[in-house]
Protein backbone atom coordinates (compact mmCIF):
# COMPACT_ATOMS: atom_id res chain seq x y z
CA UNK A 1 0.00 0.00 0.00
CA UNK A 2 1.42 3.60 -1.02
CA UNK A 3 1.39 6.79 1.16
CA UNK A 4 -2.09 7.68 2.00
CA UNK A 5 -4.29 4.78 1.68
CA UNK A 6 -7.63 4.65 2.99
CA UNK A 7 -8.77 1.02 3.20
CA UNK A 8 -13.03 0.76 3.18
CA UNK A 9 -13.20 -2.64 5.00
CA UNK A 10 -13.37 -3.93 8.44
CA UNK A 11 -9.75 -3.42 10.39
CA UNK A 12 -8.74 -7.06 10.64
CA UNK A 13 -7.85 -6.52 14.11
CA UNK A 14 -7.86 -3.99 17.03
CA UNK A 15 -4.41 -3.47 18.98
CA UNK A 16 -5.93 -0.71 21.39
CA UNK A 17 -8.09 2.30 21.11
CA UNK A 18 -8.64 5.99 22.04
CA UNK A 19 -11.84 7.96 21.63
CA UNK A 20 -9.39 10.59 20.21
CA UNK A 21 -6.63 9.85 18.73
CA UNK A 22 -3.82 12.83 17.14
CA UNK A 23 -1.88 12.39 14.37
CA UNK A 24 1.47 14.25 14.41
CA UNK A 25 3.14 15.67 18.18
CA UNK A 26 4.04 19.57 16.70
CA UNK A 27 1.91 22.74 18.03
CA UNK A 28 -1.13 21.69 16.48
CA UNK A 29 -1.24 17.99 17.39
CA UNK A 30 -0.08 19.12 20.93
CA UNK A 31 -2.76 21.72 21.88
CA UNK A 32 -5.33 19.33 20.32
CA UNK A 33 -4.82 16.78 22.49
CA UNK A 34 -4.55 19.06 25.95
CA UNK A 35 -7.71 20.25 24.53
CA UNK A 36 -9.03 17.16 24.05
CA UNK A 37 -7.92 15.38 27.58
CA UNK A 38 -9.42 18.86 29.29
CA UNK A 39 -12.71 17.76 27.51
CA UNK A 40 -12.50 14.30 29.05
CA UNK A 41 -11.45 12.17 25.89
CA UNK A 42 -8.69 9.75 26.19
CA UNK A 43 -6.43 10.53 23.62
CA UNK A 44 -3.64 9.07 22.06
CA UNK A 45 -0.73 10.85 19.93
CA UNK A 46 1.08 9.13 17.28
CA UNK A 47 4.23 10.74 16.46
CA UNK A 48 6.20 9.48 13.50
CA UNK A 49 9.98 10.41 15.07
CA UNK A 50 11.94 9.26 17.68
CA UNK A 51 11.67 12.88 19.43
CA UNK A 52 8.70 15.23 18.61
CA UNK A 53 10.34 18.19 16.36
CA UNK A 54 9.04 18.61 12.80
CA UNK A 55 8.12 22.35 11.64
CA UNK A 56 7.13 23.71 15.00
CA UNK A 57 10.62 23.04 16.24
CA UNK A 58 12.11 24.42 13.11
CA UNK A 59 9.67 27.49 13.38
CA UNK A 60 10.87 30.98 14.43
CA UNK A 61 8.15 30.04 17.58
CA UNK A 62 6.21 33.40 17.07
CA UNK A 63 2.14 33.30 17.61
CA UNK A 64 -0.01 36.17 16.25
CA UNK A 65 -2.81 36.96 17.83
CA UNK A 66 -4.94 40.08 18.75
CA UNK A 67 -6.62 41.52 21.91
CA UNK A 68 -4.84 39.16 24.42
CA UNK A 69 -3.81 40.15 28.22
CA UNK A 70 -0.28 39.38 27.40
CA UNK A 71 -0.59 42.13 24.98
CA UNK A 72 -2.79 44.76 27.39
CA UNK A 73 0.08 44.27 29.66
CA UNK A 74 2.44 46.32 27.59
CA UNK A 75 0.58 48.87 26.59
CA UNK A 76 -1.35 47.54 23.26
CA UNK A 77 -5.48 47.98 24.47
CA UNK A 78 -6.35 48.51 20.86
CA UNK A 79 -5.89 45.72 18.97
CA UNK A 80 -8.95 43.30 17.92
CA UNK A 81 -9.49 40.05 16.26
CA UNK A 82 -11.53 42.00 13.51
CA UNK A 83 -8.15 44.17 12.86
CA UNK A 84 -6.01 41.23 12.96
CA UNK A 85 -8.23 39.21 10.63
CA UNK A 86 -8.10 42.90 8.30
CA UNK A 87 -4.51 42.56 7.94
CA UNK A 88 -4.62 39.12 6.82
CA UNK A 89 -6.58 39.60 4.52
CA UNK A 90 -5.15 43.01 2.78
CA UNK A 91 -1.77 40.53 2.52
CA UNK A 92 -3.47 37.75 0.88
CA UNK A 93 -4.77 40.70 -1.36
CA UNK A 94 -8.36 39.03 -0.10
CA UNK A 95 -7.56 35.77 -1.57
CA UNK A 96 -7.24 33.94 1.62
CA UNK A 97 -10.26 31.35 2.91
CA UNK A 98 -12.28 34.39 4.28
CA UNK A 99 -14.57 32.00 6.56
CA UNK A 100 -10.83 29.98 8.03
CA UNK A 101 -9.60 33.73 8.19
CA UNK A 102 -12.33 34.72 10.56
CA UNK A 103 -12.09 31.84 12.48
CA UNK A 104 -8.36 31.77 13.08
CA UNK A 105 -8.41 35.26 14.47
CA UNK A 106 -11.03 35.19 16.82
CA UNK A 107 -9.81 31.70 17.99
CA UNK A 108 -6.35 32.10 18.78
CA UNK A 109 -6.22 34.37 21.28
CA UNK A 110 -8.24 32.44 23.68
CA UNK A 111 -6.39 29.41 22.54
CA UNK A 112 -3.11 31.02 23.81
CA UNK A 113 -5.09 32.24 26.93
CA UNK A 114 -5.79 28.92 27.77
CA UNK A 115 -2.55 26.93 27.48
CA UNK A 116 -0.98 29.80 29.54
CA UNK A 117 -3.76 29.56 32.39
CA UNK A 118 -4.38 25.64 32.10
CA UNK A 119 -0.86 24.68 31.40
CA UNK A 120 1.35 27.16 32.36
CA UNK A 121 2.87 28.10 28.88
CA UNK A 122 3.99 31.83 29.44
CA UNK A 123 4.05 34.32 26.94
CA UNK A 124 5.96 37.33 25.97
CA UNK A 125 4.70 39.99 22.98
CA UNK A 126 7.41 40.47 21.04
CA UNK A 127 7.51 44.49 20.77
CA UNK A 128 11.00 45.71 19.29
CA UNK A 129 9.88 45.74 16.04
CA UNK A 130 6.56 45.37 13.82
CA UNK A 131 6.42 42.63 11.76
CA UNK A 132 5.54 43.13 7.89
CA UNK A 133 2.10 43.20 7.41
CA UNK A 134 0.96 43.78 11.23
CA UNK A 135 -0.98 46.82 12.30
CA UNK A 136 -0.35 45.75 15.88
CA UNK A 137 2.80 44.65 17.55
CA UNK A 138 0.44 40.86 18.40
CA UNK A 139 3.55 38.66 17.98
CA UNK A 140 3.83 35.97 21.06
CA UNK A 141 6.62 33.85 22.08
CA UNK A 142 7.76 31.84 24.95
CA UNK A 143 10.52 33.84 26.96
CA UNK A 144 13.55 31.24 24.94
CA UNK A 145 11.66 32.73 21.50
CA UNK A 146 12.17 29.83 19.89
CA UNK A 147 10.06 27.45 18.09
CA UNK A 148 12.22 24.33 20.03
CA UNK A 149 11.79 25.63 23.03
CA UNK A 150 7.55 26.17 22.65
CA UNK A 151 7.39 22.44 21.28
CA UNK A 152 9.27 21.46 24.64
CA UNK A 153 6.65 23.50 26.63
CA UNK A 154 4.08 21.96 25.26
CA UNK A 155 5.49 18.49 25.40
CA UNK A 156 6.22 19.26 28.63
CA UNK A 157 2.38 19.75 29.19
CA UNK A 158 1.66 16.92 27.76
CA UNK A 159 3.64 14.55 30.01
CA UNK A 160 2.29 16.17 33.36
CA UNK A 161 -1.74 16.06 31.65
CA UNK A 162 -0.89 12.35 31.73
CA UNK A 163 -1.33 12.30 27.81
CA UNK A 164 1.07 9.62 26.22
CA UNK A 165 2.41 10.39 22.99
CA UNK A 166 3.96 7.13 20.62
CA UNK A 167 7.13 7.83 19.05
CA UNK A 168 8.01 5.83 15.96
CA UNK A 169 4.98 5.60 15.20
CA UNK A 170 4.37 6.57 11.73
CA UNK A 171 0.58 5.90 10.21
CA UNK A 172 0.75 4.32 7.17
CA UNK A 173 -3.23 4.11 6.74
CA UNK A 174 -6.38 4.63 7.56
CA UNK A 175 -10.19 2.21 7.79
CA UNK A 176 -12.86 3.84 6.65
CA UNK A 177 -16.86 2.47 6.66
CA UNK A 178 -19.41 3.42 3.65
CA UNK A 179 -19.63 7.01 5.39
CA UNK A 180 -16.46 7.89 5.63
CA UNK A 181 -16.17 7.23 9.07
CA UNK A 182 -12.83 6.65 10.43
CA UNK A 183 -13.04 3.23 12.20
CA UNK A 184 -8.75 2.69 12.75
CA UNK A 185 -5.14 3.82 11.96
CA UNK A 186 -2.78 1.57 11.24
CA UNK A 187 0.93 2.71 12.64
CA UNK A 188 4.01 1.04 11.31
CA UNK A 189 7.45 0.76 13.12
CA UNK A 190 10.83 0.70 12.61
CA UNK A 191 10.90 -3.28 12.78
CA UNK A 192 8.44 -3.69 10.22
CA UNK A 193 5.50 -4.42 12.45
CA UNK A 194 2.06 -2.87 12.50
CA UNK A 195 -0.54 -2.03 14.98
CA UNK A 196 -3.79 -1.14 14.52
CA UNK A 197 -5.95 1.07 16.33
CA UNK A 198 -9.27 2.20 17.43
CA UNK A 199 -10.43 6.00 17.13
CA UNK A 200 -13.72 6.81 17.78
CA UNK A 201 -12.83 10.65 16.65
CA UNK A 202 -9.26 11.20 14.22
CA UNK A 203 -7.06 14.59 13.96
CA UNK A 204 -4.85 15.22 11.08
CA UNK A 205 -1.91 17.43 12.61
CA UNK A 206 0.72 15.95 10.55
CA UNK A 207 1.58 19.40 8.51
CA UNK A 208 1.83 19.51 4.76
CA UNK A 209 3.55 18.38 1.92
CA UNK A 210 7.19 20.41 1.66
CA UNK A 211 8.81 17.23 2.06
CA UNK A 212 7.69 15.29 -0.80
CA UNK A 213 9.29 16.79 -3.69
CA UNK A 214 6.86 15.40 -6.32
CA UNK A 215 4.02 17.09 -4.87
CA UNK A 216 5.71 20.33 -4.54
CA UNK A 217 6.50 20.06 -8.38
CA UNK A 218 3.25 19.72 -9.15
CA UNK A 219 1.11 22.16 -7.10
CA UNK A 220 4.03 24.78 -6.78
CA UNK A 221 6.51 24.88 -9.59
CA UNK A 222 7.76 27.99 -8.99
CA UNK A 223 9.65 27.07 -5.26
CA UNK A 224 10.38 23.11 -6.41
CA UNK A 225 13.87 23.42 -7.01
CA UNK A 226 14.38 25.92 -3.89
CA UNK A 227 16.24 24.37 -0.28
CA UNK A 228 13.62 23.18 1.36
CA UNK A 229 13.58 24.25 4.98
CA UNK A 230 11.32 22.37 7.24
CA UNK A 231 10.66 18.76 8.52
CA UNK A 232 11.71 16.19 6.18
CA UNK A 233 8.62 14.20 7.59
CA UNK A 234 6.20 16.03 5.51
CA UNK A 235 5.22 14.36 3.01
CA UNK A 236 1.52 15.11 2.24
CA UNK A 237 0.38 11.82 3.98
CA UNK A 238 -3.05 14.46 4.82
CA UNK A 239 -3.14 15.11 1.20
CA UNK A 240 -3.48 11.78 0.16
CA UNK A 241 -5.61 10.87 2.57
CA UNK A 242 -8.13 13.42 1.33
CA UNK A 243 -7.88 12.83 -1.91
CA UNK A 244 -8.69 9.27 -1.13
CA UNK A 245 -11.58 10.63 1.14
CA UNK A 246 -13.48 12.89 -0.93
CA UNK A 247 -12.43 15.83 0.64
CA UNK A 248 -11.97 19.51 -0.57
CA UNK A 249 -8.96 20.60 -0.27
CA UNK A 250 -7.74 24.45 -1.10
CA UNK A 251 -5.60 26.86 -1.86
CA UNK A 252 -2.83 23.51 -2.06
CA UNK A 253 -0.20 26.34 -4.12
CA UNK A 254 0.19 28.49 -1.10
CA UNK A 255 3.27 28.45 1.29
CA UNK A 256 5.41 30.08 3.32
CA UNK A 257 9.07 30.60 1.60
CA UNK A 258 11.36 33.14 3.03
CA UNK A 259 14.27 35.18 0.73
CA UNK A 260 16.60 34.67 3.87
CA UNK A 261 18.14 31.25 4.44
CA UNK A 262 21.81 31.70 5.13
CA UNK A 263 23.77 29.47 2.69
CA UNK A 264 25.15 27.07 2.74
CA UNK A 265 24.63 26.87 6.54
CA UNK A 266 21.23 26.41 6.46
CA UNK A 267 20.30 28.78 9.18
CA UNK A 268 17.28 31.15 9.19
CA UNK A 269 18.22 35.33 9.08
CA UNK A 270 15.38 37.05 10.58
CA UNK A 271 13.50 39.57 8.57
CA UNK A 272 13.90 41.47 11.20
CA UNK A 273 17.40 42.68 9.99
CA UNK A 274 15.63 44.12 6.73
CA UNK A 275 12.82 46.20 8.59
CA UNK A 276 15.85 47.59 11.21
CA UNK A 277 17.24 49.10 7.66
CA UNK A 278 19.55 45.98 6.36
CA UNK A 279 19.89 45.58 2.09
CA UNK A 280 20.18 42.54 -0.25
CA UNK A 281 21.88 42.78 -2.96
CA UNK A 282 22.58 39.93 -5.94
CA UNK A 283 25.57 39.02 -6.55
CA UNK A 284 26.10 41.86 -9.13
CA UNK A 285 25.93 44.00 -5.81
CA UNK A 286 22.83 45.38 -7.10
CA UNK A 287 19.53 45.62 -4.73
CA UNK A 288 16.78 43.72 -6.94
CA UNK A 289 13.02 44.62 -4.84
CA UNK A 290 11.67 46.20 -1.60
CA UNK A 291 13.35 44.67 1.23
CA UNK A 292 10.42 45.72 3.38
CA UNK A 293 8.26 43.65 1.97
CA UNK A 294 7.19 40.00 3.25
CA UNK A 295 9.67 37.58 3.54
CA UNK A 296 7.99 34.90 2.36
CA UNK A 297 7.38 36.22 -1.14
CA UNK A 298 11.07 37.63 -1.05
CA UNK A 299 12.10 33.74 -1.14
CA UNK A 300 11.30 33.45 -5.11
CA UNK A 301 12.39 37.44 -5.84
CA UNK A 302 16.12 35.52 -4.68
CA UNK A 303 15.57 32.64 -6.45
CA UNK A 304 15.36 34.69 -9.43
CA UNK A 305 19.00 36.11 -9.08
CA UNK A 306 22.04 35.02 -10.72
CA UNK A 307 22.75 31.70 -9.13
CA UNK A 308 19.73 31.81 -6.70
CA UNK A 309 21.82 33.95 -4.20
CA UNK A 310 21.84 37.37 -1.93
CA UNK A 311 23.61 39.28 0.35
CA UNK A 312 22.47 40.69 3.25
CA UNK A 313 24.24 43.72 4.26
CA UNK A 314 23.73 45.51 7.14
CA UNK A 315 26.13 47.53 10.07
CA UNK A 316 27.10 47.79 13.40
CA UNK A 317 23.78 48.65 15.16
CA UNK A 318 21.43 46.20 13.24
CA UNK A 319 24.02 43.42 14.38
CA UNK A 320 23.86 44.19 17.73
CA UNK A 321 19.81 44.50 17.49
CA UNK A 322 20.09 41.04 15.65
CA UNK A 323 21.90 39.04 18.44
CA UNK A 324 18.32 39.11 20.51
CA UNK A 325 17.46 36.55 18.09
CA UNK A 326 18.86 32.56 18.81
CA UNK A 327 18.91 32.11 15.14
CA UNK A 328 21.44 34.56 14.52
CA UNK A 329 23.59 33.59 17.22
CA UNK A 330 23.78 29.91 15.75
CA UNK A 331 24.54 32.17 12.56
CA UNK A 332 27.86 33.98 14.11
CA UNK A 333 29.09 30.82 15.65
CA UNK A 334 28.90 29.28 12.60
CA UNK A 335 31.10 31.57 11.17
CA UNK A 336 27.94 32.76 8.32
CA UNK A 337 28.49 36.63 9.25
CA UNK A 338 30.83 38.07 7.21
CA UNK A 339 32.92 41.64 8.97
CA UNK A 340 34.47 44.88 7.32
CA UNK A 341 35.86 48.00 8.55
CA UNK A 342 34.63 49.93 5.63
CA UNK A 343 33.21 49.62 1.58
CA UNK A 344 36.37 48.43 0.10
CA UNK A 345 36.78 45.58 2.29
CA UNK A 346 32.97 44.80 2.35
CA UNK A 347 33.52 43.75 -1.39
CA UNK A 348 36.67 42.23 -1.04
CA UNK A 349 34.93 39.60 1.33
CA UNK A 350 31.75 39.07 -0.41
CA UNK A 351 33.58 39.00 -3.82
CA UNK A 352 30.97 41.91 -5.13
CA UNK A 353 32.27 44.06 -7.36
CA UNK A 354 33.63 47.09 -5.34
CA UNK A 355 31.85 49.96 -8.04
CA UNK A 356 28.77 48.25 -8.17
CA UNK A 357 28.91 47.98 -4.61
CA UNK A 358 29.89 51.33 -4.06
CA UNK A 359 26.69 52.51 -6.27
CA UNK A 360 24.25 51.17 -4.23
CA UNK A 361 25.31 52.50 -1.21
CA UNK A 362 25.55 56.24 -2.57
CA UNK A 363 21.39 55.27 -4.17
CA UNK A 364 20.72 54.75 -1.07
CA UNK A 365 21.96 57.63 0.63
CA UNK A 366 19.92 60.09 -1.40
CA UNK A 367 16.73 58.10 -1.23
CA UNK A 368 17.20 58.37 2.74
CA UNK A 369 18.22 62.13 1.99
CA UNK A 370 15.02 62.50 0.21
CA UNK A 371 16.88 63.49 -2.92
CA UNK A 372 15.88 60.52 -5.37
CA UNK A 373 12.73 58.16 -4.82
CA UNK A 374 13.52 54.19 -4.63
CA UNK A 375 11.71 52.63 -7.70
CA UNK A 376 11.30 49.26 -5.65
CA UNK A 377 9.32 51.89 -3.53
CA UNK A 378 11.14 51.41 -0.33
CA UNK A 379 10.82 54.18 2.40
CA UNK A 380 14.40 54.62 3.52
CA UNK A 381 13.44 58.14 5.73
CA UNK A 382 12.36 55.53 8.77
CA UNK A 383 15.76 53.87 9.64
CA UNK A 384 19.13 55.38 10.40
CA UNK A 385 21.67 54.74 7.37
CA UNK A 386 24.37 52.50 7.07
CA UNK A 387 27.08 52.93 8.82
CA UNK A 388 30.94 51.23 8.68
CA UNK A 389 31.81 48.54 10.21
CA UNK A 390 29.47 46.62 7.73
CA UNK A 391 28.08 42.83 8.19
CA UNK A 392 26.87 40.57 5.45
CA UNK A 393 25.96 37.29 5.54
CA UNK A 394 25.07 35.20 1.67
CA UNK A 395 21.70 34.07 1.67
CA UNK A 396 19.28 31.91 -0.49
CA UNK A 397 15.51 31.89 -0.93
CA UNK A 398 13.45 28.65 0.69
CA UNK A 399 10.18 26.57 0.89
CA UNK A 400 9.68 26.85 4.68
CA UNK A 401 6.07 24.80 4.51
CA UNK A 402 2.78 24.24 2.62
CA UNK A 403 0.25 26.27 3.43
CA UNK A 404 -3.50 24.56 1.42
CA UNK A 405 -4.69 21.31 3.21
CA UNK A 406 -8.44 20.20 3.87
CA UNK A 407 -11.53 22.38 4.27
CA UNK A 408 -12.68 22.94 7.84
CA UNK A 409 -15.78 23.87 9.07
CA UNK A 410 -16.28 25.94 12.70
CA UNK A 411 -15.44 22.84 14.68
CA UNK A 412 -12.44 21.97 13.06
CA UNK A 413 -14.04 18.88 10.85
CA UNK A 414 -12.80 17.97 7.35
CA UNK A 415 -15.55 18.99 4.74
CA UNK A 416 -16.05 16.32 1.74
CA UNK A 417 -16.66 18.12 -1.80
CA UNK A 418 -20.11 19.20 -1.41
CA UNK A 419 -19.46 21.07 1.81
CA UNK A 420 -20.68 18.11 4.46
CA UNK A 421 -18.46 17.38 7.22
CA UNK A 422 -16.90 13.75 7.70
CA UNK A 423 -18.41 12.38 10.78
CA UNK A 424 -15.28 12.15 12.58
CA UNK A 425 -12.39 13.73 10.92
CA UNK A 426 -10.55 17.29 12.28
CA UNK A 427 -7.79 18.86 11.16
CA UNK A 428 -5.62 22.08 12.03
CA UNK A 429 -2.31 23.50 10.84
CA UNK A 430 -0.78 22.28 7.93
CA UNK A 431 -3.24 19.45 7.62
CA UNK A 432 -5.56 21.92 7.18
CA UNK A 433 -5.67 24.56 4.52
CA UNK A 434 -4.45 28.00 6.20
CA UNK A 435 -5.14 31.00 5.94
CA UNK A 436 -2.84 32.85 3.22
CA UNK A 437 -4.73 32.58 -0.07
CA UNK A 438 -3.34 30.56 -2.84
CA UNK A 439 -0.11 32.61 -3.45
CA UNK A 440 3.42 32.75 -1.62
CA UNK A 441 2.78 36.84 -1.14
CA UNK A 442 -0.06 36.23 0.79
CA UNK A 443 1.13 34.79 4.04
CA UNK A 444 1.86 37.10 6.91
CA UNK A 445 4.37 36.62 9.31
CA UNK A 446 3.13 34.07 12.20
CA UNK A 447 0.20 32.36 9.66
CA UNK A 448 1.50 28.81 10.31
CA UNK A 449 1.96 28.30 13.81
CA UNK A 450 -1.49 30.77 13.72
CA UNK A 451 -3.38 27.60 12.22
CA UNK A 452 -1.42 25.39 14.12
CA UNK A 453 -2.39 26.09 17.65
CA UNK A 454 -6.10 28.05 16.99
CA UNK A 455 -7.03 24.86 14.62
CA UNK A 456 -5.30 22.64 17.07
CA UNK A 457 -7.82 24.13 19.89
CA UNK A 458 -10.53 24.13 18.28
CA UNK A 459 -10.32 20.31 16.91
CA UNK A 460 -9.30 18.75 20.32
CA UNK A 461 -12.48 21.10 21.99
CA UNK A 462 -15.17 19.74 19.53
CA UNK A 463 -13.60 15.94 19.41
CA UNK A 464 -13.94 15.69 22.87
CA UNK A 465 -17.46 16.90 22.60
CA UNK A 466 -17.91 13.47 20.41
CA UNK A 467 -16.48 11.29 22.27
CA UNK A 468 -18.38 8.78 23.42
CA UNK A 469 -21.12 9.04 20.93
Amino acid sequence: MGAGTVLREAPPRIDAEAQVVVIGAGACGLTAALRAKAGGADVLVLERDASPSGSTSMSSGFVPAASTRFQRAIGVDDDTSQLFEADILAKSGGKSDRHLTHLASRTIGEALEWLADAHGIEWIVLDDFLYPGHSRHRMHAVPEKTGAALLARLLAATERADIPVVTEARVSRLYADANNRITAVEISRPKGNSEILACENLILACNGYGGNRELVARHIPEIARATYYGHEGNKGDALYWGEALGCELKHLSGYQGHGSLAHPHGILISWALMMEGAIQVNVRGERFSNENGGYSEQAVNVLRQPEGIAWNIYDERIHEFALNFPDYREAVEASAIRHAADPTELAAITRLPASTLEKTFEEIAKYRAGTAKDPFGRDFTARPGLNPPYHAVRVTGALFHTQGGAKIDDHARVLDRTGKPLPNLFAGGGSACGVSGPDVSGYLSGNGLLTAIAFGFLAGTFSAQRAGR
